[in-house]
Protein backbone atom coordinates (compact mmCIF):
# COMPACT_ATOMS: atom_id res chain seq x y z
CA UNK A 1 0.00 0.00 0.00
CA UNK A 2 1.24 3.71 -0.85
CA UNK A 3 0.07 5.94 0.97
CA UNK A 4 2.74 8.94 0.52
CA UNK A 5 1.19 12.15 0.49
CA UNK A 6 2.78 15.81 0.75
CA UNK A 7 3.09 16.65 4.66
CA UNK A 8 2.38 20.32 4.47
CA UNK A 9 -1.64 19.65 4.13
CA UNK A 10 -4.41 17.70 5.88
CA UNK A 11 -5.06 14.19 4.89
CA UNK A 12 -8.51 14.55 6.98
CA UNK A 13 -9.44 17.74 8.33
CA UNK A 14 -13.01 18.47 10.25
CA UNK A 15 -13.72 21.99 10.58
CA UNK A 16 -16.14 24.07 13.12
CA UNK A 17 -18.13 20.71 13.63
CA UNK A 18 -21.68 21.29 15.68
CA UNK A 19 -23.71 18.48 16.72
CA UNK A 20 -26.79 18.24 18.75
CA UNK A 21 -28.72 15.30 20.33
CA UNK A 22 -32.01 16.73 21.75
CA UNK A 23 -31.02 19.25 24.44
CA UNK A 24 -27.46 18.04 24.47
CA UNK A 25 -24.99 19.77 22.42
CA UNK A 26 -22.30 17.06 22.03
CA UNK A 27 -19.71 19.37 19.70
CA UNK A 28 -20.22 23.08 19.26
CA UNK A 29 -17.59 23.99 17.15
CA UNK A 30 -14.59 21.46 17.58
CA UNK A 31 -12.14 20.79 14.43
CA UNK A 32 -9.49 18.62 14.06
CA UNK A 33 -6.41 18.58 11.23
CA UNK A 34 -4.32 15.42 10.57
CA UNK A 35 -1.10 15.69 8.51
CA UNK A 36 0.14 12.39 6.29
CA UNK A 37 2.33 10.41 7.89
CA UNK A 38 1.75 11.30 11.13
CA UNK A 39 0.16 9.98 14.53
CA UNK A 40 -2.65 12.24 15.98
CA UNK A 41 -3.70 11.99 19.34
CA UNK A 42 -7.56 13.02 20.47
CA UNK A 43 -7.50 14.01 23.96
CA UNK A 44 -10.57 14.92 26.19
CA UNK A 45 -12.59 14.77 29.09
CA UNK A 46 -15.74 11.87 29.08
CA UNK A 47 -18.23 13.72 27.21
CA UNK A 48 -16.06 15.79 25.64
CA UNK A 49 -16.88 14.98 22.00
CA UNK A 50 -14.59 12.89 21.06
CA UNK A 51 -15.92 9.53 19.55
CA UNK A 52 -18.79 11.69 18.15
CA UNK A 53 -16.30 13.68 15.99
CA UNK A 54 -14.65 10.56 14.63
CA UNK A 55 -17.87 9.28 14.58
CA UNK A 56 -18.62 12.10 11.82
CA UNK A 57 -15.53 11.61 10.41
CA UNK A 58 -16.80 7.99 9.82
CA UNK A 59 -19.77 8.51 8.37
CA UNK A 60 -22.24 7.31 11.38
CA UNK A 61 -23.23 10.32 12.19
CA UNK A 62 -23.82 13.58 10.27
CA UNK A 63 -23.03 16.52 11.59
CA UNK A 64 -25.43 19.70 12.45
CA UNK A 65 -22.92 22.35 10.82
CA UNK A 66 -19.37 22.08 9.84
CA UNK A 67 -17.06 20.79 7.21
CA UNK A 68 -15.15 17.53 6.60
CA UNK A 69 -12.54 17.68 4.10
CA UNK A 70 -9.97 15.04 2.80
CA UNK A 71 -6.90 16.11 0.55
CA UNK A 72 -8.40 19.82 0.77
CA UNK A 73 -11.63 18.79 -0.48
CA UNK A 74 -15.05 18.78 0.90
CA UNK A 75 -17.13 15.69 1.45
CA UNK A 76 -19.97 14.58 2.44
CA UNK A 77 -20.12 11.35 4.02
CA UNK A 78 -23.35 8.97 4.09
CA UNK A 79 -22.29 6.37 5.70
CA UNK A 80 -19.86 4.63 7.05
CA UNK A 81 -19.39 2.67 3.27
CA UNK A 82 -18.67 6.16 2.03
CA UNK A 83 -16.25 6.65 4.40
CA UNK A 84 -14.54 2.99 3.71
CA UNK A 85 -14.83 3.71 0.15
CA UNK A 86 -13.15 7.42 0.84
CA UNK A 87 -9.91 5.48 2.78
CA UNK A 88 -11.24 6.12 6.07
CA UNK A 89 -11.19 3.30 8.71
CA UNK A 90 -12.44 3.17 12.30
CA UNK A 91 -11.60 0.36 14.85
CA UNK A 92 -14.32 1.14 17.62
CA UNK A 93 -14.35 0.30 21.36
CA UNK A 94 -16.55 -2.38 20.68
CA UNK A 95 -15.66 -4.88 18.28
CA UNK A 96 -17.45 -5.57 14.89
CA UNK A 97 -16.29 -9.05 13.56
CA UNK A 98 -18.98 -11.76 13.12
CA UNK A 99 -17.81 -14.40 15.99
CA UNK A 100 -18.58 -17.75 14.29
CA UNK A 101 -16.49 -16.49 11.30
CA UNK A 102 -13.15 -17.05 10.73
CA UNK A 103 -10.48 -14.67 10.51
CA UNK A 104 -10.53 -14.86 6.48
CA UNK A 105 -13.85 -14.68 6.02
CA UNK A 106 -14.62 -11.72 8.31
CA UNK A 107 -11.07 -9.78 6.40
CA UNK A 108 -13.31 -10.84 3.01
CA UNK A 109 -16.49 -9.81 4.40
CA UNK A 110 -15.39 -6.26 5.25
CA UNK A 111 -13.13 -6.30 1.90
CA UNK A 112 -16.66 -5.31 0.12
CA UNK A 113 -18.67 -7.66 -2.62
CA UNK A 114 -15.89 -9.14 -5.01
CA UNK A 115 -17.33 -12.09 -6.46
CA UNK A 116 -16.92 -15.90 -4.99
CA UNK A 117 -15.22 -16.29 -1.86
CA UNK A 118 -11.99 -18.02 -2.36
CA UNK A 119 -10.76 -19.41 0.93
CA UNK A 120 -6.63 -19.76 -0.13
CA UNK A 121 -7.17 -16.26 -1.32
CA UNK A 122 -8.57 -14.48 1.72
CA UNK A 123 -5.83 -16.55 3.72
CA UNK A 124 -3.29 -15.29 1.90
CA UNK A 125 -4.70 -11.53 2.24
CA UNK A 126 -4.64 -11.76 5.63
CA UNK A 127 -0.86 -12.95 5.90
CA UNK A 128 0.01 -10.21 3.69
CA UNK A 129 -1.85 -7.30 5.20
CA UNK A 130 -0.30 -8.70 9.11
CA UNK A 131 3.25 -8.83 7.33
CA UNK A 132 2.23 -5.00 6.36
CA UNK A 133 1.43 -3.90 9.66
CA UNK A 134 4.10 -5.68 11.46
CA UNK A 135 2.21 -8.80 13.44
CA UNK A 136 0.99 -12.23 13.21
CA UNK A 137 -2.89 -13.19 13.25
CA UNK A 138 -3.98 -16.93 12.48
CA UNK A 139 -6.60 -16.54 9.54
CA UNK A 140 -8.01 -19.93 10.08
CA UNK A 141 -8.97 -18.83 13.83
CA UNK A 142 -12.74 -18.24 15.14
CA UNK A 143 -13.06 -14.42 15.58
CA UNK A 144 -15.01 -15.80 19.05
CA UNK A 145 -12.07 -17.71 19.94
CA UNK A 146 -9.72 -14.77 20.06
CA UNK A 147 -8.42 -12.95 22.99
CA UNK A 148 -8.65 -8.55 23.48
CA UNK A 149 -5.28 -8.19 21.46
CA UNK A 150 -6.37 -10.38 18.66
CA UNK A 151 -9.72 -8.86 17.89
CA UNK A 152 -8.40 -5.69 17.57
CA UNK A 153 -5.56 -6.74 15.20
CA UNK A 154 -8.33 -8.55 13.28
CA UNK A 155 -10.26 -5.12 13.57
CA UNK A 156 -7.47 -3.10 12.23
CA UNK A 157 -6.80 -5.51 9.34
CA UNK A 158 -10.38 -5.13 8.19
CA UNK A 159 -9.76 -1.35 7.96
CA UNK A 160 -6.14 -2.36 6.05
CA UNK A 161 -8.17 -4.58 4.12
CA UNK A 162 -10.16 -1.67 2.48
CA UNK A 163 -7.10 -0.16 1.87
CA UNK A 164 -7.86 2.36 5.21
CA UNK A 165 -5.45 6.09 4.33
CA UNK A 166 -7.08 7.08 7.35
CA UNK A 167 -7.05 4.65 10.63
CA UNK A 168 -8.72 5.86 13.58
CA UNK A 169 -8.71 3.63 16.56
CA UNK A 170 -11.05 4.79 19.98
CA UNK A 171 -9.22 4.02 23.37
CA UNK A 172 -7.47 0.92 22.06
CA UNK A 173 -4.74 0.23 24.77
CA UNK A 174 -7.62 0.74 27.39
CA UNK A 175 -7.61 -3.38 27.81
CA UNK A 176 -4.64 -4.55 26.81
CA UNK A 177 -1.62 -5.90 28.41
CA UNK A 178 1.27 -3.53 28.46
CA UNK A 179 3.40 -5.98 26.11
CA UNK A 180 0.32 -5.65 23.55
CA UNK A 181 0.23 -2.17 23.79
CA UNK A 182 3.07 -1.00 22.66
CA UNK A 183 2.89 -3.87 19.85
CA UNK A 184 0.05 -1.09 18.83
CA UNK A 185 1.92 1.60 19.11
CA UNK A 186 4.85 0.62 17.19
CA UNK A 187 1.97 -0.70 13.97
CA UNK A 188 0.37 3.08 14.45
CA UNK A 189 3.96 4.53 13.44
CA UNK A 190 4.74 1.43 10.48
CA UNK A 191 1.57 3.13 9.52
CA UNK A 192 2.05 6.80 9.36
CA UNK A 193 5.67 6.03 8.29
CA UNK A 194 3.78 4.99 5.18
CA UNK A 195 2.21 8.06 4.88
CA UNK A 196 -1.13 7.46 6.44
CA UNK A 197 -2.59 9.50 9.09
CA UNK A 198 -3.52 7.53 12.47
CA UNK A 199 -6.24 9.29 15.13
CA UNK A 200 -5.49 7.88 18.38
CA UNK A 201 -8.28 8.36 20.61
CA UNK A 202 -7.21 8.45 24.35
CA UNK A 203 -7.17 9.30 27.93
CA UNK A 204 -3.50 8.65 28.68
CA UNK A 205 -1.45 11.91 28.43
CA UNK A 206 1.98 9.69 28.81
CA UNK A 207 0.85 7.90 25.83
CA UNK A 208 -0.25 10.71 23.79
CA UNK A 209 3.42 12.34 24.24
CA UNK A 210 5.27 9.50 23.93
CA UNK A 211 3.48 8.12 20.58
CA UNK A 212 1.53 11.07 18.70
CA UNK A 213 3.22 13.66 16.47
CA UNK A 214 0.17 16.21 16.72
CA UNK A 215 -2.47 16.78 19.29
CA UNK A 216 -5.87 17.93 19.69
CA UNK A 217 -7.54 18.82 22.90
CA UNK A 218 -11.53 18.97 23.33
CA UNK A 219 -13.33 20.11 26.12
CA UNK A 220 -17.56 20.53 26.38
CA UNK A 221 -17.55 20.13 22.73
CA UNK A 222 -14.31 22.46 21.30
CA UNK A 223 -11.75 22.65 20.07
CA UNK A 224 -9.46 23.63 22.96
CA UNK A 225 -5.67 22.76 22.18
CA UNK A 226 -4.59 22.28 18.93
CA UNK A 227 -0.54 21.63 18.90
CA UNK A 228 2.72 19.67 17.83
CA UNK A 229 3.39 17.03 20.34
CA UNK A 230 7.01 18.41 20.86
CA UNK A 231 5.94 21.50 21.91
CA UNK A 232 3.21 20.69 24.59
CA UNK A 233 3.57 18.68 27.99
CA UNK A 234 1.28 17.27 30.42
CA UNK A 235 0.37 20.18 32.34
CA UNK A 236 -0.60 22.08 29.22
CA UNK A 237 -2.78 18.94 28.11
CA UNK A 238 -4.53 18.82 31.71
CA UNK A 239 -5.22 22.13 31.36
CA UNK A 240 -6.79 22.10 27.97
CA UNK A 241 -8.94 19.04 29.05
CA UNK A 242 -10.19 20.34 32.32
CA UNK A 243 -9.89 23.96 32.46
CA UNK A 244 -7.09 25.93 33.75
CA UNK A 245 -6.68 25.91 37.40
CA UNK A 246 -8.46 22.72 37.86
CA UNK A 247 -6.77 20.16 40.49
CA UNK A 248 -7.23 16.47 39.41
CA UNK A 249 -5.56 14.61 42.90
CA UNK A 250 -3.28 11.53 42.32
CA UNK A 251 -3.44 8.23 43.72
CA UNK A 252 0.37 8.70 44.77
CA UNK A 253 2.48 11.75 45.27
CA UNK A 254 5.02 12.63 43.28
CA UNK A 255 7.60 10.84 45.53
CA UNK A 256 5.43 7.40 44.41
CA UNK A 257 4.43 6.83 48.20
CA UNK A 258 1.41 4.90 48.78
CA UNK A 259 -1.77 6.82 50.23
CA UNK A 260 -1.86 6.13 54.04
CA UNK A 261 -4.62 3.39 54.98
CA UNK A 262 -7.78 4.97 57.14
CA UNK A 263 -8.31 1.18 58.30
CA UNK A 264 -6.20 -1.10 60.48
CA UNK A 265 -3.74 -3.37 58.42
CA UNK A 266 -5.59 -6.44 56.23
CA UNK A 267 -4.36 -9.24 58.40
CA UNK A 268 -6.94 -7.95 61.43
CA UNK A 269 -9.81 -8.63 59.19
CA UNK A 270 -11.90 -11.34 58.41
CA UNK A 271 -11.68 -13.01 55.38
CA UNK A 272 -14.48 -12.23 53.18
CA UNK A 273 -13.68 -14.69 49.61
CA UNK A 274 -11.94 -17.55 50.32
CA UNK A 275 -10.75 -19.96 47.27
CA UNK A 276 -9.01 -23.21 47.77
CA UNK A 277 -7.36 -25.28 45.12
CA UNK A 278 -9.35 -23.88 42.48
CA UNK A 279 -9.70 -25.12 39.17
CA UNK A 280 -12.29 -23.29 36.13
CA UNK A 281 -12.37 -24.45 32.84
CA UNK A 282 -13.90 -22.23 29.40
CA UNK A 283 -16.12 -22.66 27.66
CA UNK A 284 -14.34 -25.21 25.56
CA UNK A 285 -13.37 -27.09 28.80
CA UNK A 286 -10.31 -25.68 28.51
CA UNK A 287 -8.61 -25.48 31.57
CA UNK A 288 -7.70 -21.72 32.54
CA UNK A 289 -7.11 -21.61 36.10
CA UNK A 290 -5.06 -24.32 37.87
CA UNK A 291 -5.71 -24.84 41.64
CA UNK A 292 -5.30 -21.18 42.83
CA UNK A 293 -5.78 -20.40 46.64
CA UNK A 294 -6.17 -17.31 48.24
CA UNK A 295 -8.36 -15.07 50.63
CA UNK A 296 -9.40 -11.57 50.23
CA UNK A 297 -9.97 -9.88 53.50
CA UNK A 298 -12.75 -7.24 54.86
CA UNK A 299 -10.92 -3.91 54.61
CA UNK A 300 -8.09 -4.84 51.33
CA UNK A 301 -7.64 -4.22 47.83
CA UNK A 302 -6.23 -7.45 46.50
CA UNK A 303 -4.80 -6.35 42.80
CA UNK A 304 -4.78 -8.89 40.25
CA UNK A 305 -2.09 -8.64 36.93
CA UNK A 306 -1.69 -11.09 34.03
CA UNK A 307 -0.93 -11.08 30.51
CA UNK A 308 -4.14 -11.75 28.14
CA UNK A 309 -4.58 -15.35 28.50
CA UNK A 310 -3.26 -15.88 31.65
CA UNK A 311 -6.49 -17.02 33.43
CA UNK A 312 -7.98 -13.92 35.30
CA UNK A 313 -10.45 -13.32 33.56
CA UNK A 314 -12.07 -16.71 34.23
CA UNK A 315 -10.72 -15.80 38.40
CA UNK A 316 -12.64 -12.86 38.49
CA UNK A 317 -15.33 -14.18 37.13
CA UNK A 318 -15.57 -17.22 39.56
CA UNK A 319 -14.65 -14.72 42.73
CA UNK A 320 -17.87 -12.25 41.36
CA UNK A 321 -20.34 -15.74 41.31
CA UNK A 322 -20.54 -15.96 37.63
CA UNK A 323 -18.56 -19.07 37.23
CA UNK A 324 -18.78 -22.65 38.74
CA UNK A 325 -15.58 -24.13 39.45
CA UNK A 326 -14.50 -27.39 38.27
CA UNK A 327 -13.21 -28.17 41.57
CA UNK A 328 -11.53 -26.69 44.92
CA UNK A 329 -13.58 -24.75 47.19
CA UNK A 330 -15.21 -21.49 46.62
CA UNK A 331 -16.84 -18.87 49.54
CA UNK A 332 -17.91 -15.41 48.33
CA UNK A 333 -20.38 -12.97 49.46
CA UNK A 334 -24.20 -13.04 48.77
CA UNK A 335 -23.95 -10.28 47.38
CA UNK A 336 -20.79 -9.42 45.52
CA UNK A 337 -21.06 -6.16 43.28
CA UNK A 338 -18.91 -6.88 39.54
CA UNK A 339 -17.76 -4.70 37.14
CA UNK A 340 -16.73 -6.83 33.66
CA UNK A 341 -14.12 -5.11 31.23
CA UNK A 342 -17.07 -4.93 28.31
CA UNK A 343 -19.55 -2.65 29.56
CA UNK A 344 -21.60 -2.83 26.37
CA UNK A 345 -21.56 -6.79 26.25
CA UNK A 346 -21.64 -7.55 29.31
CA UNK A 347 -23.22 -4.61 31.86
CA UNK A 348 -25.40 -2.28 30.55
CA UNK A 349 -28.71 -2.76 28.23
CA UNK A 350 -28.00 -0.10 26.19
CA UNK A 351 -31.53 0.44 24.84
CA UNK A 352 -32.92 0.25 28.53
CA UNK A 353 -33.07 3.93 30.42
CA UNK A 354 -30.58 4.27 33.33
CA UNK A 355 -33.16 3.16 35.64
CA UNK A 356 -33.82 -0.17 34.11
CA UNK A 357 -30.64 -0.55 33.78
CA UNK A 358 -29.75 0.16 37.61
CA UNK A 359 -32.52 -2.52 38.57
CA UNK A 360 -30.69 -5.34 37.20
CA UNK A 361 -28.31 -5.46 39.73
CA UNK A 362 -29.34 -8.25 41.94
CA UNK A 363 -32.81 -8.31 39.56
CA UNK A 364 -32.15 -12.55 39.26
CA UNK A 365 -32.97 -12.48 43.18
CA UNK A 366 -36.25 -10.23 43.39
CA UNK A 367 -39.20 -11.17 43.53
CA UNK A 368 -42.46 -9.05 43.38
CA UNK A 369 -43.82 -5.86 41.93
CA UNK A 370 -40.56 -3.52 40.45
CA UNK A 371 -41.79 0.23 42.10
CA UNK A 372 -40.25 1.98 39.04
CA UNK A 373 -41.02 5.62 41.18
CA UNK A 374 -38.77 4.58 43.79
CA UNK A 375 -36.13 3.00 41.40
CA UNK A 376 -36.00 6.08 39.34
CA UNK A 377 -35.45 8.57 42.73
CA UNK A 378 -32.58 5.88 43.47
CA UNK A 379 -31.29 6.61 40.26
CA UNK A 380 -31.15 10.01 40.11
CA UNK A 381 -29.39 10.18 43.57
CA UNK A 382 -26.72 7.69 41.67
CA UNK A 383 -26.84 10.47 39.33
CA UNK A 384 -25.55 13.01 41.51
CA UNK A 385 -23.64 11.21 43.65
CA UNK A 386 -20.96 9.80 41.30
CA UNK A 387 -21.02 12.53 39.12
CA UNK A 388 -23.06 10.76 35.75
CA UNK A 389 -23.44 13.23 33.17
CA UNK A 390 -27.26 12.38 31.85
CA UNK A 391 -30.54 14.02 31.20
CA UNK A 392 -32.09 11.94 34.34
CA UNK A 393 -32.97 8.75 34.59
CA UNK A 394 -35.37 8.40 31.93
CA UNK A 395 -32.07 8.48 29.47
CA UNK A 396 -31.31 5.56 27.62
CA UNK A 397 -28.25 4.02 28.44
CA UNK A 398 -26.83 4.14 24.68
CA UNK A 399 -27.14 8.15 24.71
CA UNK A 400 -24.18 8.44 27.54
CA UNK A 401 -20.81 8.33 26.25
CA UNK A 402 -18.58 5.60 27.20
CA UNK A 403 -16.87 7.09 30.45
CA UNK A 404 -20.26 7.66 31.94
CA UNK A 405 -21.68 4.78 31.26
CA UNK A 406 -18.97 2.78 33.07
CA UNK A 407 -19.20 5.43 35.81
CA UNK A 408 -22.86 4.15 36.15
CA UNK A 409 -21.80 0.17 36.08
CA UNK A 410 -19.29 1.17 39.24
CA UNK A 411 -22.21 3.21 40.94
CA UNK A 412 -24.77 0.28 40.23
CA UNK A 413 -22.64 -2.37 41.85
CA UNK A 414 -21.23 0.11 44.76
CA UNK A 415 -24.74 1.53 45.59
CA UNK A 416 -25.96 -0.77 48.45
CA UNK A 417 -22.60 -1.23 49.91
CA UNK A 418 -21.44 -4.76 49.14
CA UNK A 419 -19.68 -6.83 51.16
CA UNK A 420 -17.31 -7.72 48.19
CA UNK A 421 -16.64 -6.20 44.85
CA UNK A 422 -15.20 -7.83 41.66
CA UNK A 423 -13.39 -4.97 39.23
CA UNK A 424 -11.91 -6.21 35.69
CA UNK A 425 -10.63 -3.13 34.26
CA UNK A 426 -12.68 -0.07 35.75
CA UNK A 427 -11.06 2.86 35.19
CA UNK A 428 -11.44 1.86 31.10
CA UNK A 429 -12.73 4.36 28.67
CA UNK A 430 -12.39 7.61 31.77
CA UNK A 431 -10.41 10.27 31.83
CA UNK A 432 -7.57 11.67 34.34
CA UNK A 433 -10.43 13.44 36.29
CA UNK A 434 -12.88 10.42 36.48
CA UNK A 435 -10.42 7.92 36.71
CA UNK A 436 -9.00 10.09 39.71
CA UNK A 437 -12.45 10.25 41.06
CA UNK A 438 -13.35 6.37 40.55
CA UNK A 439 -10.02 5.73 42.12
CA UNK A 440 -10.99 7.49 45.23
CA UNK A 441 -14.30 5.51 44.80
CA UNK A 442 -12.34 2.28 45.60
CA UNK A 443 -10.01 3.15 48.23
CA UNK A 444 -13.23 4.85 50.36
CA UNK A 445 -15.07 1.61 50.11
CA UNK A 446 -12.07 -0.55 51.33
CA UNK A 447 -11.78 1.84 54.14
CA UNK A 448 -15.02 1.54 54.97
CA UNK A 449 -14.69 -2.44 55.15
CA UNK A 450 -15.27 -3.95 51.37
CA UNK A 451 -13.34 -6.57 50.29
CA UNK A 452 -11.96 -5.40 46.60
CA UNK A 453 -11.08 -7.82 43.68
CA UNK A 454 -8.80 -5.29 41.16
CA UNK A 455 -7.13 -6.71 38.06
CA UNK A 456 -6.15 -3.71 35.50
CA UNK A 457 -4.22 -4.19 32.34
CA UNK A 458 -2.05 -1.15 33.33
CA UNK A 459 0.48 -2.47 35.96
CA UNK A 460 1.37 1.04 37.45
CA UNK A 461 -2.85 1.70 38.73
CA UNK A 462 -2.34 -1.97 40.19
CA UNK A 463 0.77 -0.62 42.44
CA UNK A 464 -1.05 2.52 43.41
CA UNK A 465 -4.12 0.95 44.53
CA UNK A 466 -3.46 -2.65 45.72
CA UNK A 467 -2.62 -3.75 49.23
CA UNK A 468 -1.03 -6.69 47.60
CA UNK A 469 -1.14 -8.19 44.61
CA UNK A 470 -1.16 -11.55 42.57
CA UNK A 471 -0.11 -12.52 39.66
CA UNK A 472 -1.41 -15.02 37.05
CA UNK A 473 0.55 -16.91 34.69
CA UNK A 474 -0.44 -20.26 32.58
CA UNK A 475 -3.58 -20.42 35.41
CA UNK A 476 -1.25 -20.82 38.75
CA UNK A 477 -1.60 -17.59 40.83
CA UNK A 478 1.74 -16.65 43.02
CA UNK A 479 1.35 -13.30 45.46
CA UNK A 480 4.36 -11.07 44.64
CA UNK A 481 5.58 -7.77 45.91
CA UNK A 482 4.22 -4.39 45.63
CA UNK A 483 7.19 -3.72 42.84
CA UNK A 484 6.93 -3.29 39.30
CA UNK A 485 10.16 -5.49 37.97
CA UNK A 486 9.14 -8.05 40.56
CA UNK A 487 5.24 -7.84 39.02
CA UNK A 488 6.59 -7.87 35.32
CA UNK A 489 8.69 -11.00 35.89
CA UNK A 490 6.19 -12.68 37.32
CA UNK A 491 3.94 -11.89 34.70
CA UNK A 492 6.53 -13.08 31.81
CA UNK A 493 7.00 -15.96 34.03
CA UNK A 494 10.55 -15.27 34.50
CA UNK A 495 10.76 -14.40 38.79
Amino acid sequence: MDLHRRADHSLIELEHVAKRFGTVAALAGASLRARPGTVHALLGENGAGKTTLMRIAFGELRPDSGELRMDGEPVRLASPADALARGIGMVHQHFTAVPAMTVAENVALASGPRGRFRPAKARARVLELCAEAGFTLDPEAVAAELSVGMQQRLEIVKALARGARVLILDEPTAVLAPAEAGELLAMLRRFASRGGAAVLITHKLREALSVADDITVLRRGRTTLSARAADTDAGQLTAAMLGAGTVVTPHRDRAGERAPRAVAEHGEHEAVIEARDLVLSDDRGVTRVRGVSLAVRAGEILGVAGVEGAGQHELLRALAGRMEPVSGSLRIPEHTGFVPADRQRDALVLDFTLAENVALAGAGARRGRMRWPAIERRTGEILERYGIVASGARAVARSLSGGNQQKLVLARELDGAPRALVAENPTRGLDIAATAALQRQLLEARDAGMAIVLYSSDLEELLALADRLVVMFEGWASEVALDGDAAGRAMLGTA
